[in-house]
C-alpha cells in the first residue's frame, strides 16, 4: 500500500490515472462542451498544457503510510486477541508456523515399548509428544481406537505429531512406518541420498483436489508423501484416502532434484529448511542493490518502471541469481492471463457507457450525501469484490466507475482513485481474498470464520482512517 509496485493494484491504478486523463482530454478537445470538458473547468486545468502522467512510485505513501502503521498497531494491541485460542497454540520444538501436528501411519513390531500398554497411557508416556487418534484394521478401514486397547505386535496406527519429534521417537520406542510406506522409501533408498522437504498447497497448485495417487503418477514415484498437517479438521484417513486442499502442509521425501522439480512443477510452496545452512544468502546483497537501483531509477523518472524492472530482471539472470531455466516458472500465469482477460472487460465497460450507467445509478442513491460519503461507499465496495474475486481484477472493474462519478461531479480523478487502490488492497475478510490470506490458513491453524473476525474491525478502520487521509492528501 505505500508504493506504487507494493501490491498489483497500486500499479493498475497508477497507469489507469495516464490512461483516462489521456481520455479525458481527447474528449474535451473534441468537444468543448462535454462532460470532459467542463471537468477540466472545474478543477482550474489548462487543457494545451495538461501532460498526463502515472502516479508516481511514493504518491501512495502518505496515505498507505498511515494506514500501514496503524494497522500494524491495531493487530499488535488488540486484532490478536479477537482470533480464537485454539489457533493461538504455542509452537512445538523444532517446528515452523507451529506446526507440530503431522499425520502419518506407523505399525508396531514386536521390539516396540507401546507393546501391553494402553491406548490412552501413550500420550503421557510420550510426554505429549505423539497422539494416536485412529485404529487401522485389517480391511483398512480406519476406527477411533479404544483407549482401553492394549497395544499389541502388528497394530496400525494414524499418529500425530511434531516431523522432527516423531524421527526421534521412532527410534525411542521402537516405532516403524507401514509396510507401504518403508517398502517405498526402501525403493529410493538404494538410488541416491533422500532430503526431506515441508511443502504448501496453494491455490494455484495442482494438487489442490488430487489425492495421493495424483502425486505419484506426476512424479513417477520418485517423491514419498511421509506425512501431512492439516488444521481446523481432524483427519481420520489413510494417507492415500486424503483429498489435498488449500493450506495443507506436506512432508516429502525423495532425491534432492525430484523434490525441486516436484515442487516446481505441481506449484507447491516450500517452507524453511530445518537446518540453516551456511552461506545461503550470499547473493542477497547483490539482489537488493540491483533492486534498489531499479526503485531509485523510477521514482526519479530516470527510466519508466516497466524499463527498470526489467533491467533488473536482466541483471539478476546476468549475475546469477536467477537461473534462466526458472525465468518463466516464477510468473503467475493465472493472474497474467486473468488480467488479460479482465483489461478487455473494463474497456467494454467505459466503450459501451456501463460505467457511466453505473455511476448515474451510484450518484442518484448518494446525491443528498457528502463527498466523503461516497469516496467511503466506493471503498466498501471495492474491499468487498476483493474479499471474492482477485484485487486486481478488482481494481480493473472499479477504477472506470470512480472516474465517471469524479468525472460526473466535477472533482478530482485522484482521490477516487486512491479510494479504489486503498480498498482493493484491504481483502481481509477471507481466506480467498489474497494469496498472503491462503497462504497462512494452514500454518496458521485458522478456520474461514477467523478471517472476518479480526478482518472486518480492521476494514472498517481502515475506511474510518482512509477517507478522511485521502481527503486531506489528495483534494477533490
Amino acid at each position: 500500500m505505500i508504493t506504487m509496485i507494493g501490491t498489483p493494484p497500486n500499479i493498475i491504478i497508477a497507469t489507469f490515472r495516464e490512461t483516462q486523463l489521456i481520455a479525458l482530454k481527447a474528449r474535451a478537445l473534441a468537444d468543448v462542451n462535454s462532460v470532459a470538458a467542463n471537468y477540466f473547468k472545474t478543477q482550474n486545468i489548462d487543457i494545451s498544457q495538461l501532460d498526463p502522467v502515472p502516479f508516481a512510485m511514493l504518491d501512495f505513501s502518505p496515505v498507505g503510510g498511515i494506514i500501514a502503521l496503524v494497522g500494524v498497531l491495531f493487530i499488535a494491541l488488540l486484532g490478536w486477541r479477537l482470533i480464537p485460542k485454539t489457533s493461538l497454540k504455542k509452537p512445538g520444538k523444532g517446528t515452523l508456523f507451529s506446526i507440530d501436528e503431522y499425520i502419518t501411519e506407523v505399525r508396531i513390531p514386536k521390539e516396540c515399548k507401546f507393546i501391553s500398554m494402553r491406548v490412552s497411557e501413550i500420550e503421557d508416556f510420550t510426554k505429549d509428544r505423539l497422539t494416536i487418534f485412529g485404529h487401522i484394521l485389517e480391511d483398512e478401514t480406519i476406527v477411533l481406537p479404544n483407549n482401553e486397547h492394549k497395544i499389541k505386535k502388528g497394530d496400525r496406527f494414524l499418529v500425530k505429531a511434531d516431523p522432527v519429534e516423531l524421527r526421534l521417537m521412532m527410534n525411542e520406542y521402537g516405532l516403524r512406518l507401514t509396510k507401504i510406506m518403508r517398502e517405498r522409501i526402501n525403493q529410493l533408498k538404494d538410488k541416491q541420498s533422500t532430503f526431506f522437504r515441508e511443502v504448501l498447497v496453494t491455490q494455484q497448485s495442482l494438487l489442490e483436489g488430487q489425492n495421493r495417487e495424483f502425486l505419484r503418477k506426476r512424479t513417477s514415484n520418485t517423491v514419498i508423501l511421509m506425512a501431512l498437517a492439516r488444521r481446523g479438521q481432524p483427519i481420520r484417513k489413510l494417507l492415500g484416502n486424503i483429498i489435498f486442499h488449500v493450506g495443507d502442509v506436506l512432508l516429502l521425501q525423495g532425491n534432492i532434484d525430484h523434490l525441486d522439480d516436484t515442487i516446481s512443477s505441481l506449484e507447491l510452496i516450500p517452507l524453511a529448511e530445518r537446518n540453516v545452512k551456511v552461506g545461503v544468502f550470499s547473493k542477497v546483497s547483490t539482489a537488493l542493490l540491483i533492486f534498489g537501483a531499479a526503485i531509485v531509477l523510477s521514482m526519479f523518472g530516470v527510466l519508466p518502471i516497466t524499463v527498470s524492472f526489467a533491467g533488473a530482471i536482466l541483471m539478476y539472470i546476468f549475475t546469477g541469481i536467477l537461473p534462466i531455466s526458472e525465468l518463466y516458472k516464477q510468473i503467475d500465469w493465472p493472474i497474467i492471463v486473468l488480467l488479460g482477460a479482465m483489461i478487455p472487460v473494463s474497456n467494454a465497460l467505459q466503450s459501451t457507457g456501463t460505467t457511466g450507467l453505473i455511476a448515474e445509478v451510484l450518484l442518484a442513491v448518494t446525491q443528498d450525501f457528502p463527498v466523503w460519503f461516497i469516496l467511503g461507499l466506493i471503498m466498501i465496495i471495492t474491499m468487498t469484490l476483493s474479499d471474492v474475486i482477485n484485487n486486481a481484477a478488482t481494481a480493473l472493474i472499479m477504477a472506470p466507475i470512480a472516474v465517471e462519478i469524479a468525472v460526473s461531479l466535477g472533482l478530482s480523478i485522484d482521490p477516487f482513485l486512491m479510494s479504489v487502490a486503498v480498498g482493493a488492497s484491504c481483502a481481509f475478510l477471507t481466506p480467498i481474498g489474497h494469496q498472503c490470506n491462503a497462504l497462512v490458513l494452514g500454518p496458521g491453524a485458522y478456520k474461514f470464520t477467523d478471517y472476518w473476525r479480526m478482518g472486518l474491525p480492521l476494514e472498517i478502520l481502515i475506511v474510518l482512517l482512509g477517507t478522511p487521509l485521502i481527503l486531506y492528501f489528495w483534494p477533490v
